[in-house]
């Protein structure tokens, strides 16, 4: 398949053909694709659309035209501006509006492994700046949608707040480029005022806390098993690094 590689991430595949993406198609791409739908029925412009399949079961999206991470050790500016966590809060709320009334096919399979039941929504779950695409000042959307999963709406927002103030442990968000920790409860206060988000910040931070010791827990569990993405994961340290931000937020409104 003539086109480019597409860098970056830790689940390497994607090929940009034109104004397209196409990857091999997995076991959970026909839910994935459902949900797609769903957005691009809902006027949801945050999310690729999908073209269907080809010859050689690989599926095709439509590609985010934007700036991209890729395989930048240190992140763009973008990334760590107030401006830009504004714009993800609304992508968020408009996003969270759109899935609402979506309800899975009975028999919808997702990455994560968790099944939907009423009260759940289906979120993207990895929509952090390594999936965003950014141009001319603007979130143009959140691409990779492999993780989308069944979630709670307090969780998915605990995770995007994690991903964007960012609540990683202070080691990890410094190789990345971040380093003004002591704006963080700030910051946090930002992003839930603008997506609307009326509860207690602590229960996020809690929730946030919660989230990364399940997600090393499964690392730890897949890492081992010859999962290759999880694999990766645990190689370089990824659960380890959860459980030393997990400490650290500890002290975080202190």
């Amino acid at each position: 398949m003539a086109g480019t590689q597409l860098g970056g991430g830790n689940d390497a595949g994607a090929v940009r053909v034109g104004d397209t993406v196409r990857r091999p198609v997995r076991a959970w791409t026909r839910s994935v694709h459902e949900l797609l739908r769903h957005l691009e029925m809902k006027g949801f412009e945050g999310a690729p659309r999908v073209v269907g399949v080809d010859a050689d079961a690989h599926e095709i999206l439509t590609y985010l035209d934007g700036d991209a991470i890729g395989a930048r050790s240190v992140w763009p500016e973008w990334t760590r501006t107030d401006e830009t966590l504004v714009q993800v809060a609304r992508w968020l709320r408009a996003y969270h509006a759109a899935v609402a009334d979506f309800t899975p096919s009975a028999d919808a399979h997702w990455r994560t492994g968790r099944r939907w039941s009423p009260g759940l929504i289906i979120g993207h779950n990895d929509a952090g700046p390594c999936n965003a695409a950014w141009r001319s000042g603007r979130l143009v959307g959140f691409f990779d949608w492999d993780f989308a999963g069944p979630t709670t709406l307090d969780a998915d927002v605990a995770l995007m707040a994690q991903c964007w103030v960012p609540l990683h442990a202070h080691r990890v968000a410094a190789s990345e480029g971040y380093g003004d920790f002591a704006s963080r409860p700030a910051r946090l206060r930002l992003f839930l005022d603008v997506y609307g988000w009326t509860g207690n910040p602590e229960a996020i931070i809690k929730e946030v806390q919660a989230s990364m010791r399940a997600r090393a827990a499964t690392i730890r569990r897949l890492g081992v098993t010859g999962d290759g993405l999880y694999v990766r994961l645990l190689r370089r340290g990824v659960a380890d690094d959860l459980d030393e931000a997990v400490r650290e937020l500890d002290d975080f409104f202190r």
